[in-house]
């Protein structure tokens, strides 16, 4: 292993951590630490494969790390998060799986927070293997589904918006986002990719202006914006032509 490799597989593994440590935040229902760490282990997803690209180290060990620090940050901690916002959509808790019977009601729905869990790890695995995500995507990336959920109990918290918060935190709403995300995450929608292999800038306008956009979107409404900045990049995606889904 050369010591260039090492930058590009630390940030991956710093992915990692900060996934492991999103856990624990969710585990004591303190989702705005899980939302940061989520956030940062996001960052680090992101300049991994920059720093590959930048150091000509990319490599199949890379790509196998990057996919199974993913699965953790962005497949494991949603799901968590939906399990715990369900548990508490059905005034259950997590001691009540120790004593209850998993038939009821309120102890199997929220076992269906974890359905993204196996939609992300099933989408990861695929990813690998398909040749034509090499600089696009063909279902909903894990870290952006992930942070869309993550952003989910802050809304609840915060809410400013009652009715929306109500909304939000109700079984019925939960559950649908468990089975659209994960139906999106292994969708053959074709998604435009935020990385940028190339100095020509103007090849990726889009991917600027969506970029500008949800900061400046972000800046306005706060963390409001998180899931409709979601939402509005599946939307730009659908609208493109699909000969320039490809960058």
């Amino acid at each position: 292993m050369s010591i260039k490799s090492i930058v590009p597989n630390a940030l991956t593994l710093l992915n990692l951590l900060s996934g492991l440590l999103a856990i624990l935040f969710v585990v004591n229902q303190e989702f705005y630490g899980a939302f940061y760490m989520v956030c940062l282990g996001i960052l680090f997803d992101f300049f991994d494969g920059f720093a590959a690209r930048l150091l000509g180290v990319s490599g199949e060990l890379g790509v196998q790390l990057d996919s199974l620090a993913d699965m953790v940050t962005s497949g494991v901690v949603p799901g968590l998060v939906l399990f715990y916002m369900l548990m508490d959509s059905r005034g259950v808790t997590i001691s009540s799986y120790a004593n209850g019977s998993f038939l009821s009601n309120d102890l199997w729905i929220p076992l269906l927070g974890f359905l993204v869990t196996l939609g992300s790890c099933y989408r990861l695995a695929k990813f690998n293997i398909d040749k034509r995500q090499t600089d696009s995507f063909i279902g909903l990336p894990t870290p952006a589904n992930c942070l869309m959920i993550a952003s989910l109990p802050l809304l609840v918290v915060e809410n400013k918006i009652p009715l929306l918060s109500e909304w939000i935190s109700s079984t019925w709403f939960l559950v649908g986002i468990a089975i659209i995300s994960t139906y999106l995450l292994n969708s053959e929608i074709h998604l435009f990719s935020l990385k940028i292999k190339s100095k020509d800038w103007y090849q990726y306008k889009v991917q600027l202006l969506f970029v500008l956009f949800s900061i400046l979107f972000l800046i306005v409404i706060g963390l409001y914006a998180v899931p409709f900045v979601i939402v509005f990049y599946i939307l730009i995606s659908l609208l493109l032509p699909s000969k320039k889904t490809v960058f």
